[in-house]
């Protein structure tokens, strides 16, 4: 696959998760029953184009209903970057999302309670390892069900009503 292929595809998955996830208050299941939500947050980046045609535009603000990027959907342009929320039970996870290269920046794990690791000097080392792999775990959940829907006849309905939430 060429970067241009992956980046699309990249960009696909984000759009396509803000979509549903307004669409469904963020819920997905893992593939074994497990519900998850996973949303975007307050900052995202949408573009059109290449080179020197690249069109970006960012949007960012606390209580930003993001419509200059909405619009930029409408005239076409996908979702290029995007700040996430997972929320599992009590936890919290945030991160940003790069739809080029599915790099993930500024990861926030949920907090580890230092007191209930006192006697064991590895344990919060290890509950952060364990944090990032559950974060991991969903992301993989839900870039799954995306593939799935994305590679499948379903797509054109899946097209449908993100067209339909746009509007």
């Amino acid at each position: 696959m060429s970067d241009t292929q992956d980046t699309a595809l990249g960009q696909d998955f984000l759009t396509w998760l803000w979509g549903r996830g307004e669409l469904n208050n963020g819920l997905f299941r893992t593939r074994q029953g497990e519900e998850f939500v996973l949303l975007l947050e307050r900052r995202v980046a949408v573009q059109a184009g290449e080179g020197d045609s690249l069109e970006i535009a960012s949007v960012s603000g606390p209580m930003s209903d993001l419509k200059e990027a909405r619009l930029g959907l409408a005239t076409g342009k996908k979702v290029s970057k995007a700040l996430l929320r997972l929320e599992h039970g009590a936890e919290t996870w945030q991160f940003t999302l790069k739809a080029a290269d599915f790099s993930i920046q500024g990861l926030k794990t949920p907090a580890v309670d230092k007191a209930d690791q006192q006697d064991d000097p590895d344990g919060i080392f290890l509950e952060k390892i364990y944090l990032l792999e559950r974060v991991m775990h969903f992301l993989d959940e839900a870039y799954a069900a995306f593939l799935a829907v994305r590679f499948s006849p379903e797509w054109s309905v899946e097209v449908k009503a993100l067209r339909q939430w746009l509007g």
